[in-house]
């Protein structure tokens, strides 16, 4: 949206009637409607045009509502949708709302019904907009319409706990953040989501951080804080990275996660926490048990309702839709005409294995078209520098290359092994400097730290230096 006071709003159903009542009411509430009666033209504004919110009717004299609804989200996936007709069909309704449809309301309308909708859209709205909130989780394949019903499912049980696994760039935050908007939905508007990053946070620090802490707690403590916890009070606390808390910090997190309770460093009363707690971790936490790095019981009160994400690679046919609305955002970001992707350049995506995600795609995508001249007609990926990420190879050089597999008593999971090879290559290609790896890996400097503590034959890579 522009501003507070204005939004625009796509109106598109056959009966002008009807529609001259939706657009009297959209300007009521502060909007500028837009008309069209058919699909046809509801494709050709939207093909102009972003609207910040469209109202789609089912019966159309050129297609259904249903059936344009796919079109709108790729073409148009930042725009809040909602339905309206007069023969309603729950299943086709579910289906949508799965797939992010906001709301499905059905005639005869009653005005004020349709004034709350308008409301509440504008609120979503208003929302700070994260940039690329949904891309992870664009498409519509079996796996990913199965990860939006499960989403679904934990937003209805507040006192759930809810795991998300799965490897790094899948959309775990974003995941997170879509449980959030779901499950308070029409309920608190402006319910507090706060991520702490776990590995993020000296262990020193862990409690007060998370918990707060009374003046004098510690050395340097000069007056009372809150922590994250209080802040999260009445929304949703994302513990990210979860997997990585030192195992002597753990026992404080199960007290919490258990009895919902914590206690501020240097205080003697206890706080409690109400709201949804919502951790994730790239680990395979049975493996961490095993190997002696993650508490038993801290892993089932954690894993309550878990939901896995799957890597870009296992759903690759959502990778067009994924790379064209990301090519998309870009473009306005960087204030660029809209390129489309070559056919060619499609294929070689689909051969590649992204084992950074789809992080790794936007990160192709962003450096293809920051290298476009400005006279382009289409983007021409920089497939020799995915071709060279698909096929580096460490330098003959033994004592400066990670073996095939850490020299450790046990066997990789599928996740360790691929984050593993990532973080050596990572590292050969940056000469061994941790803190340039760190950065094009998007993991901070200490979390990277604890993974080369966990496998320090890495640090041969490239001669690894702070």
């Amino acid at each position: 949206m522009a501003n507070t006071e204005e939004f625009s709003c796509l109106l598109v159903d056959d009966d002008v009637g009807f529609t001259s009542m939706l657009a009297k009411i959209v300007g009521e509430e502060g909007g500028k409607p837009v008309a069209c009666h058919s699909v046809a033209a509801a494709r050709d504004q939207i093909a102009h045009r972003t609207f910040d919110l469209v109202i789609l009717d089912n019966g159309l004299p050129d297609g259904t509502g249903y059936e344009f609804y796919s079109h709108l989200v790729r073409v148009s996936p930042a725009s809040v949708v909602a339905m309206i007709t007069g023969a309603p069909e729950l299943s086709q309704a579910m289906e949508l709302t799965r797939n992010g449809l906001f709301d499905y309301l059905t005639k005869p309308l009653d005005a004020s019904a349709f004034a709350a909708l308008l409301r509440r859209a504008r609120r979503r709205l208003q929302r700070p907009a994260l940039e690329s909130e949904t891309d992870a989780l664009l498409g519509n394949s079996p796996k990913m319409r199965e990860v939006a019903l499960q989403i679904q499912q934990a937003a209805r049980h507040a006192n759930a706990t809810v795991l998300l696994l799965g490897e790094t760039g899948t959309g775990k935050d974003l995941a997170a953040r879509s449980l959030h908007r779901l499950a308070f939905e029409g309920q608190r508007a402006e319910a507090p989501y706060i991520a702490f990053n776990c590995p993020n946070v000296p262990a020193d620090m862990f409690e007060a951080e998370l918990f707060g802490s009374e003046k004098g707690a510690y050395t340097g403590a000069d007056r009372r804080r809150a922590g994250l916890a209080t802040a999260a009070h009445g929304g949703t606390l994302f513990l990210d990275e979860v997997a990585e808390i030192p195992l002597e910090l753990q026992p404080k997190l199960l007290r919490f996660l258990e009895a919902r309770e914590f206690r501020r460093l240097g205080a003697t009363t206890l706080c409690h926490f109400e709201g949804r707690i919502v951790a994730a971790t790239n680990r395979d936490l049975g493996e961490a048990v095993r190997a002696g790095r993650f508490r038993e019981d801290l892993m089932y009160r954690l894993d309550v309702f878990s939901i896995h994400l799957p890597p870009l690679r296992e759903r690759l046919e959502d990778l067009e839709v994924i790379a064209e609305t990301l090519l998309r955002r870009l473009c306005e970001k960087y204030n660029r005409p809209q390129l489309p992707l070559r056919r060619g350049d499609l294929q070689a995506l689909r051969a590649h294995r992204f084992p950074g995600n789809v992080r790794e795609l936007r990160n192709l995508l962003e450096r293809s078209l920051l290298r476009a001249e400005a006279t382009a007609q289409d983007l021409h990926l920089d497939l020799e520098w995915l071709s060279g990420r698909r096929n580096a190879t460490p330098p003959s050089n033994d004592s400066a290359t990670p073996g095939p597999l850490p020299p450790t008593d046990r066997t990789l999971t599928a996740i360790e092994r691929q984050e593993y090879d990532l973080i050596a290559k990572t590292l050969v290609s940056e000469n061994g400097g941790i803190r340039r790896a760190a950065n094009k890996l998007g993991l901070t400097h200490q979390a990277l730290l604890r993974r080369l503590e966990k496998w320090p034959e890495l640090r041969r890579a490239g001669g690894a230096a702070e």
